[in-house]
């Protein structure tokens, strides 16, 4: 991002001195799971498209890479209707893919899809903040990690909590990929005022929260936080003209991967400052087991 498009951007943010209500921003927050089942209530399988660029973003995700070469496994977090998993699993015909939401009715909607074969995939209700993942999947089993569009939905204060959850099922060496919105995206420059909880985060009119954020968020939760490598974490830039509706702007993205240290003993050290399954916020909600 050149300067002078930060230098707009922060200009156009400070001018929302808006926050939102404590009472509203508890609300919402609490609710995050909640108004993205009644999303999928309302829209069912319809609002999204598939994933079919994923692979071109990430060489992990094409056939014939290294991971391709011993059956890996993919664990996909906020899966929603299935968007990402099923281009996924027709390209790779090896791969066994873990997906879960916080979202009941959408991985009903996983599981009645007529490609849905527990063979190849399991589909599971979790919330990534409070349930542990381990509860389902065994440690150190996954070798990818999707995290595509889903960590916005989540509150700052539960994220760090997200990714301890995450690093206890991945591999030595196992990777995470990481697409989100980036700061200063062209729908956060869009918000009216009476949306902003916080400093990079939004509620929409439907009640779902919307985060943006920065390399060096990303760097905090999965490096600082969560112990993992740093192979790469930039900003993607799609310019987006439209000369009918006179928009000339542009849609930033957050983009990363990282990778579990090959040395466990590390891993261990990461998890032991935020291990989920002894805290207070380990939930005791009933997960789908497969």
């Amino acid at each position: 991002m050149n300067e002078a498009f930060v230098a707009r951007a922060q200009e156009t943010l400070a001018q929302d001195k808006s926050i939102v209500p404590e009472f509203w921003q508890n609300k919402y927050k609490a609710e995050a799971a909640k108004n993205w089942d009644k999303f999928y209530n309302r829209n069912a399988t319809n609002f999204f498209k598939d994933r079919h660029w994923t692979d071109r973003e990430f060489e992990e995700l094409r056939p014939g890479h290294t991971f391709s070469e011993k059956k890996p496994v993919l664990l996909e977090i906020g899966c929603g209707v299935g968007n990402f998993i099923w281009p996924v699993l027709k390209s790779n015909p090896d791969l066994k893919i873990f997906a879960c939401d916080f979202s009941p009715r959408a991985v009903g909607y996983v599981q009645a899809n007529e490609n849905y074969s527990e063979d190849r995939c399991c589909a599971f209700v979790c919330d990534i903040t409070k349930d542990r993942l381990a509860d389902t999947i065994p440690p150190r089993s996954v070798d990818i990690v999707s995290a595509i569009f889903v960590f916005s939905a989540l509150p700052p204060e539960k994220q760090a909590a997200a990714v301890a959850n995450i690093v206890e099922i991945l591999k030595p060496g196992g990777r995470i990929l990481f697409r989100d919105y980036g700061m200063y995206d062209l729908a956060q420059l869009r918000f009216k005022p009476g949306h902003k909880l916080e400093d990079n985060l939004y509620v929409r009119q439907d009640g779902t929260l919307s985060y943006y954020f920065s390399t060096q968020r990303l760097r905090e939760l999965f490096v600082e936080y969560g112990g993992l490598l740093e192979l790469e974490n930039d900003y993607t830039i799609k310019r987006l003209v439209n000369a009918k509706k006179n928009i000339d702007s542009e849609r930033i993205f957050a983009q990363a991967k990282f990778q579990a240290p090959i040395d466990t003993e590390t891993i261990d050290v990461a998890l032991a400052g935020a291990r989920i399954a002894d805290s207070d916020q380990h939930s005791s909600t009933d997960m789908d087991t497969c």
